[in-house]
């Protein structure tokens, strides 16, 4: 298993397929979320991802908005095993260094909060849904 990092126009056409191919298998048949994916952000996006036997077996997008660092689409297709751990502490200090700005943002599903407080994120928001799922805004200081 291998960590990868590529921006949209240099993942291969295999990187890409099996990206959208966990997207929609956590997302739309596990999660039941339905929204529009392809919404733009993956041409601008770094895409971190573990590489396992020619398949993702965890991703995140980051990219910048508003002036900050945001994380997006973060998935494991394997429970339990520490994919995500190992994927946001092999990607974070990548995407700090590929952005100049002072913090990292994004919307964690209520139910992983822990997992992100863990990792040294902190909740700057109540509650919120989107897309039928409850979330809160997280934020990590890029020092």
């Amino acid at each position: 298993m291998k960590l990868i990092t590529k921006y949209f126009d240099e993942l291969s056409a295999r990187e890409l397929y099996e990206i959208v191919r966990a997207r929609q298998e956590i997302f739309l048949m596990e999660q039941r979320i339905v929204c529009r994916d392809f919404d733009g952000v993956d041409y601008d996006a770094l895409h971190c991802f573990l590489w396992e036997d020619n398949k993702v077996v965890a991703y995140m997008r980051a990219f910048m908005q508003d002036g900050e660092i945001r994380l997006g689409r973060f998935l494991t297709v394997r429970h339990g095993e520490g994919l995500g751990r190992r994927l946001m502490e092999l990607s974070l200090p990548i995407v700090k260094a590929s952005f100049n700005c002072d913090k990292i943002s994004f919307h964690a599903q209520k139910h992983a909060e822990g997992f992100y407080l863990k990792l040294g994120f902190k909740t700057v928001s109540d509650v919120f849904l989107e897309e039928g799922i409850e979330h809160v805004e997280m934020i990590i200081n890029n020092n």
